[in-house]
């Protein structure tokens, strides 16, 4: 049996970049060599395309993607030549220009399976201001929260007696935590607020939510399945980019997380209606707060979770049954099925007269 032609895309142009790599490489660790041809094709920050030999880059080729009538090919851009036609493309790629729905919208231009949610789930997902408008109308519980532009930045005394304090900002459009400022006075308030939107044009401010903060992997196309949600457990103020992914001390995970049977199946069951209210397919990952009143409140969705090896996404769904190299296969399975799907859907093209 040949083997699957398989691109993994990694880097891209994003705070979130290194942390893409960490990704790819316990992708790399893990997946089935025998089962897939790989090419890894590297983004630089700025951009650039290349297909690299290995993470080090130590040998690159510049190239872009080109659609054909056999299928969608790495071409190298100075001298032309196809170097592999792709079955399929696995973008790990965190953050903007990677989990907003742009690389999506390439890939289906260039008319290529591949793996995570299409275009539109992406962006509403990246957005956490639209994430929380779709889901409030969906009947599912949200953080309250007020947003700010540069044009319009509200008020601290308005904000404390609505939302109280201390507050959380957040850039609308990032992710890992990139940004995210807690501030308990006026002062904190205006600095965090402008340094907070040198990284988004749009950023939320939220109330605080004291309790468990709960996350749920989800898994699927038209039936998606919820894995046994895990538990972040803080060791320090919040969880910020640091505690994910720098000082390994200042947080732990478990899973599953300590909830009651019956909140372990709510938090299930809501993940995946907000999962399929997003309109998502292949994977995401569902991140609560469960309060001391036990209300569950979604605080956002990943689209390209971490694959890193302390990721929660691999390890939610390797305690509920599906290990890591499994769960690769069955994600660009997902892809391509997904891709065969829509395929067959009618495009009507209408003469100009």
């Amino acid at each position: 049996m040949s083997k699957l032609e398989l691109a993994i895309v990694f880097g891209g142009k994003s705070t979130e970049h290194e942390i893409s790599l960490l990704s790819t490489r316990s992708i790399l660790d893990q997946i089935n060599k025998d089962k897939y041809a790989i090419s890894l094709i590297h983004i630089d920050i700025k951009g650039n395309w290349s297909l690299v030999d290995d993470l080090d880059q130590n040998k690159s080729t510049a190239i872009t993607l080109i659609p054909g009538e056999h299928g969608t090919s790495i071409l190298a851009t100075d001298t032309g030549k196809v170097l592999k036609t792709l079955d399929v493309v696995f973008p790990v790629l965190h953050g903007v220009f990677g989990e907003d729905g742009t690389i999506q919208g390439y890939l289906r231009m260039m008319n290529v399976a591949f793996v995570g949610c299409d275009v539109m789930a992406s962006s509403a997902c990246m957005d956490k201001d639209m994430t929380k408008r779709i889901l409030r109308d969906a009947g599912i519980g949200i953080a309250p929260y007020a947003v700010a532009t540069p044009e319009h930045k509200p008020g601290f005394k308005k904000l404390e007696m609505d939302l109280g304090t201390p507050l959380f900002i957040k850039p609308a459009n990032l992710g890992s935590s990139v940004g995210v400022f807690k501030v308990e006075n006026e002062e904190e308030y205006l600095e965090k607020l402008d340094e907070a939107l040198t990284y988004d044009s749009k950023v939320l401010i939220e109330k605080t939510i004291l309790g468990k903060e709960i996350e749920c992997a989800v898994l699927g196309n038209e039936k998606p399945k919820a894995s046994l949600p895990g538990q972040v457990i803080m060791n320090t103020e919040y969880y910020d980019f640091e505690s994910k992914y720098v000082d390994k001390d200042a947080s732990s995970t478990q899973v599953p997380a300590d909830l009651t049977d019956q909140q372990l199946e709510d938090v299930r069951r809501i993940a995946i209606k907000a999962y399929q209210a997003m309109g998502c397919e292949g994977l995401s990952r569902v991140d609560f707060f469960v309060t001391h009143e036990g209300d569950i409140l979604i605080n956002e969705i990943n689209t390209i979770p971490g694959f890193t090896s302390i990721s929660m996404y691999p390890k939610m769904w390797e305690a509920t049954g599906i290990p890591y190299a499994e769960l690769i296969d069955i994600l660009i399975e997902l892809g391509i099925e997904r891709y065969k799907r829509d395929a067959q859907l009618k495009i009507v093209a209408q003469a100009v007269k």
